[in-house]
């Protein structure tokens, strides 16, 4: 699918369908509004899914792991093998938010789309784009075709996780160096200085912090990625990971299923795929805010408020995962509660 099909076939979320959400809303007996920023978000769910009446009961959580060439600059903490290992575990369900998702009743499924090496446990070749991006700091990070490709493989995994019965879905990723690539693309983005956005990502020294800025600064200055294009963008400093969420985002939107940001890196895909069509934004839930000094940036621009403020900064859609039972409480006050005049209460007015 192209892009201008993609928008075609894209639409704003179900004005009516919010708007019979938000009057079953007023007509459950507890004091009204005061469930907060939950109400709101089935309010905007069943605009998603153009019906009041729906359920969660199927949650994944989508995992995009690759390796980043400018890694080779020393901007981060470990090497690329990390990426490979993590990914394994996440097979395993031994992460830290593969434990979470138990809690939460989240299924998890990592995509190998560009790690260095094969990991038979996760890599599939018909969802891998290439063993890792180039070297930014040298030469454009892929080709166009690559983060096109990228982009498609999220689309592709949202449709056959709706196949499948997923109702509702969570981003996250794992690639060493990808706040590098992050940061290079939210500067872009965003129009903010290199030092602004970027942050020390799993445990920079104060000296390490410095190169890694000193790295995206350069890279920005040879490539001149075009802000207004994203995916020159992506092409010239951005990863794998981000293409393959921004793929997930627009999925979201084709196929009209909910999908919850995670943090900093799950944020700049999510910018990336409202920028590309406008739409995607009707079909975006918020999580928490990152620690990384972009998150509550990119969250302002995507006119988003966090559910939780756990000053996580752990990845890996973590902290997505975490608001899945919120929202699920959400609904189910909304579906199960008796209503003021079931109950024989006199129904609360809105004051004015």
């Amino acid at each position: 699918m192209t892009l201008k099909e993609l928008k075609e076939a894209i639409k704003p979320a179900d004005r009516e369908s919010m708007e019979e959400a938000k009057q079953h809303w007023m007509t459950v007996a507890k004091p009204l509004f005061s469930l907060g920023k939950l109400e709101d978000a089935i309010i905007r769910i069943a605009g998603m899914k153009r019906t009041p009446d729906y359920t969660l009961e199927k949650k994944g959580l989508v995992i995009m792991c690759a390796d980043n060439g400018v890694v080779e600059e020393g901007v981060t903490q470990t090497g690329q093998e990390v990426t490979a290992m993590v990914a394994d575990n996440f097979s395993k369900g031994d992460t830290s938010v593969c434990i979470m998702s138990e809690v939460a009743g989240v299924d998890v499924f990592p995509v190998d789309i560009g790690m260095a090496r094969d990991v038979p446990s996760v890599t599939k070749p018909e969802k891998k784009v290439a063993y890792g991006t180039k070297n930014f700091l040298k030469e454009s990070a892929m080709t166009r075709e690559e983060v096109w490709q990228g982009i498609e493989t999220g689309i592709q995994m949202v449709r056959h996780l709706k196949e499948k019965g997923y109702r509702i879905l969570a981003t996250g990723e794992m690639g060493i160096g990808n706040t590098t690539t992050s940061s290079a693309v939210a500067s872009v983005l965003l129009q903010k200085p290199v030092a602004e956005v970027t942050g020390r990502g799993a445990g920079l020294t104060s000296s390490g912090l410095e190169r890694k800025i000193a790295v995206i600064e350069a890279a920005i200055e040879k490539h001149r990625p075009d802000e207004k294009d994203v995916l020159d963008v992506l092409a010239k400093v951005g990863g794998l990971d981000i293409a393959g969420l921004t793929g997930v985002f627009l999925g979201g939107a084709l196929y009209q299923i909910p999908v919850i940001i995670d943090g900093f890196i799950s944020s700049v895909a999510a910018l990336c795929a409202v920028r590309l069509i406008s739409e995607v934004q009707d079909y975006i839930l918020p999580s928490h805010v990152s620690k990384e000094p972009a998150g509550q940036m990119l969250l302002e621009v995507l006119h988003m408020s966090p559910f939780v403020t756990c000053d996580m900064n752990l990845g890996e859609g973590s902290g997505a995962v975490a608001v899945m039972p919120l929202l699920e409480m959400g609904l189910q006050v909304y579906r199960r509660m008796t209503t003021f005049e079931k109950a024989k209460i006199e129904q609360y007015e809105v004051l004015k």
